[in-house]
């Protein structure tokens, strides 16, 4: 079955970098996209950064840019954000997200990881 894997979250100092994987696997397909969300408590899940798998086209919210950096490894299925002078505001639970371009695969349209926490606090 298609499974999104992340790690790579913990706990950091204000102005501290964390980097993030996501590991895909089980698919006979790549993902046309990929993404990365997040959720803190008590708000809603907010899109972070996406990323077109073939050509590398990325997109972010504005209250990123110029600190985190969405990049993808085609060939190991992975992708990564790597974010920099990270804010308290930045803790939340950041989930992996990818899609087929519309297409539905192995059952469902679009595939979530787990999520794995980032906390950022002194």
């Amino acid at each position: 079955q298609v499974q999104l894997v992340e790690s790579g979250g913990g706990l950091v100092q204000p102005g501290g970098s964390l980097t993030l994987s996501c590991a895909a696997s089980g698919s006979n397909l790549s993902f046309y996209a990929m993404a990365w969300y997040r959720q803190a408590p008590g708000k809603q899940r907010e899109l972070v950064a996406s990323i077109i798998m073939k050509g590398g086209n990325t997109d972010y919210v504005d209250s990123v840019k110029g600190r985190f950096t969405i990049s993808r490894d085609n060939a190991k299925d992975t992708v990564y954000l790597r974010m920099n002078n990270l804010k308290p505001e930045d803790t939340a639970v950041y989930y992996c997200h990818g899609n087929f371009g519309g297409l539905r695969i192995g059952g469902h349209y679009d595939y979530w990881g787990q999520g794995t926490p980032v906390t950022v606090s002194s």
